[in-house]
């Protein structure tokens, strides 16, 4: 009994010792001293605040620039490609090449539908004019079953023209075709029919000719 009063009167000392004391029992210095405190922590603390809205903003500009960079990057990459692709085609020292596909890309739309671009090229002759019309043929798998698709079945319509070229050194080719429901697509063949000489063909992987950037390029 006599311990549990003991506890109960130190335990009692301490939490006066620790308590603030009241203002009103506070000395001038010590109120003095009290505000001082006071006003230093609410600086301090505005403080964080700042710094902390500092550092944030910091980070997101960083971010900023980091995403501009990499647009950047990606622009000279592909300028680059563009200037090689141009000296490998009209260079002094470009390799003589005929009428072929030299690259493909294809995009989804909406309603099934395929969007693609095709880059044909040709230095052989240079100043000729090479003319004639593009189609393009898809072959897949339905139901487990390889499937051919022709460039009627890929219009979505019969006797459909090919779609028209006329270049002396490239040209870009865009058209839109239709994937019937089910059909797993597995390689798409671009087929150019000249007005004169033999027609050229040029495969490409699905995979390589939906892959982000420029698509696929033909192998040389």
């Amino acid at each position: 009994m006599a311990l549990t009063a003991v506890l109960a009167f130190g335990g009692w000392g301490l939490w006066r010792a620790l308590s603030p004391a009241p203002p009103a029992t506070l000395s001038p210095d010590a109120a003095r001293d009290l505000r001082a405190e006071r006003a230093e922590l609410e600086q301090l603390r505005q403080r964080v605040t700042t710094l902390s809205r500092s550092d944030q903003i910091s980070r997101e500009a960083n971010r900023d620039l980091q995403g501009t960079l990499s647009e950047r990057d990606e622009e000279i990459a592909g300028l680059r490609a563009d200037v090689a692709f141009y000296e490998r085609l009209v260079g002094s020292t470009a390799q003589r090449r005929g009428l072929a596909v030299h690259a493909l890309r294809v995009q989804p739309q909406n309603g099934g539908a395929w969007h693609f671009t095709s880059t044909l090229t040709q230095n052989l002759n240079r100043g000729a004019v090479s003319a004639g019309r593009l189609t393009v043929v898809l072959e897949g798998t339905r139901g487990g079953k390889l499937q051919k698709l022709s460039w009627d079945d890929l219009r979505q319509q019969p006797n459909s023209p090919g779609l028209a070229y006329s270049f002396k050194y490239f040209q870009q080719v865009e058209g839109d075709v239709f994937l019937p429901a089910g059909v797993t697509p597995v390689r798409l063949t671009v087929r150019l029919t000249p007005q004169s000489g033999a027609a050229v063909e040029q495969s490409f992987t699905w995979a390589e000719a939906t892959r982000e950037g420029n698509g696929a390029t033909a192998v040389e």
